[in-house]
């Protein structure tokens, strides 16, 4: 009865459709935990709605932590290692804002701001429920290393602009962090226009600095499109070789001799 819990929550199985069923309706109950965020005012049909959605992730939470040994499988150590996993964390981090709705002893969440921004964690728990959303995770940690390589270079790149420009514009700039503000604005094409050089130095400095950084804020861009199509050609390829799979003929008795 575990096992068959944990095949449901985690899809293991292709094509089982109570795991199909499930993953859906947890991304619905998730959709509907988020619509109070859209609105700055609360409303008893939002608290209602929030208190529907923790029960449903407390529940999930609770089996999914029933049936960690399936996934973990480290036996009982399992039990204690899953709280410490980034997705149980996640899950979590989206079960406690909302405790104060079922117990008035949690008021210690029930900081207003503190609440809102904690309950946009919600969003992470798509990456559990949705195929799409776990397959371009699973893009980002293949390609991990080339992306920390580039995320390396363009935050050296941002930081060398700014200080240039900082120091040739220091009336135009109050703060290195304005700097900065300027620097990855203009590096991404952005341009807001609230900040921007004025002397004829700076702006040789600002097209200088945008025709090279656009090139090196474009890479990782670069990086996940072709580690995309990498993991569209991989799965193809294994869909093709399944159906491409044809059962061996049987082998066709000898006619007895006269």
């Amino acid at each position: 009865m575990r096992k068959r819990i944990y095949e449901i929550l985690d899809g293991v199985r292709e094509h089982d459709r109570a795991a199909t069923v499930y993953s859906v309706f947890m991304m619905l109950i998730i959709l509907l935990s988020l619509v109070p965020l859209t609105f700055k005012e609360a409303s008893p049909s939002f608290i209602v709605m929030d208190r529907v959605a923790v029960t449903v992730f407390i529940i999930d939470y609770i089996l999914r932590l029933a049936t960690a040994d399936f996934k973990l499988k480290r036996g009982k150590d399992s039990f204690l290692i899953y709280p410490l996993t980034p997705l149980a964390i996640f899950d979590l981090l989206c079960i406690l804002p909302s405790l104060h709705l079922l117990n008035d002893s949690f008021r210690l969440f029930k900081l207003a701001r503190l609440y809102r921004v904690l309950l946009v964690f919600r969003v992470f728990k798509f990456m559990r429920y949705s195929r799409s959303v776990r397959m371009i995770w699973g893009v980002f940690r293949a390609q991990k290393k080339p992306l920390f390589t580039v995320s390396i270079i363009a935050l050296t790149y941002v930081l060398l602009s700014a200080l240039v420009v900082f120091n040739v514009e220091p009336d135009t700039f109050d703060s290195f962090f304005d700097a900065i503000y300027w620097a990855v604005v203009s590096l991404t094409t952005v341009g807001y226009g609230d900040i921007y050089p004025v002397s004829t130095l700076g702006r040789i400095v600002t097209m200088i600095s945008s025709v090279f950084g656009v090139a090196i804020i474009a890479l990782p861009a670069g990086i996940i499109t072709a580690g995309f199509m990498q993991e569209l050609e991989k799965r193809q390829i294994s869909g093709v070789g399944k159906g491409s799979e044809q059962e061996p003929e049987p082998e066709q008795e000898p006619e007895p001799e006269e």
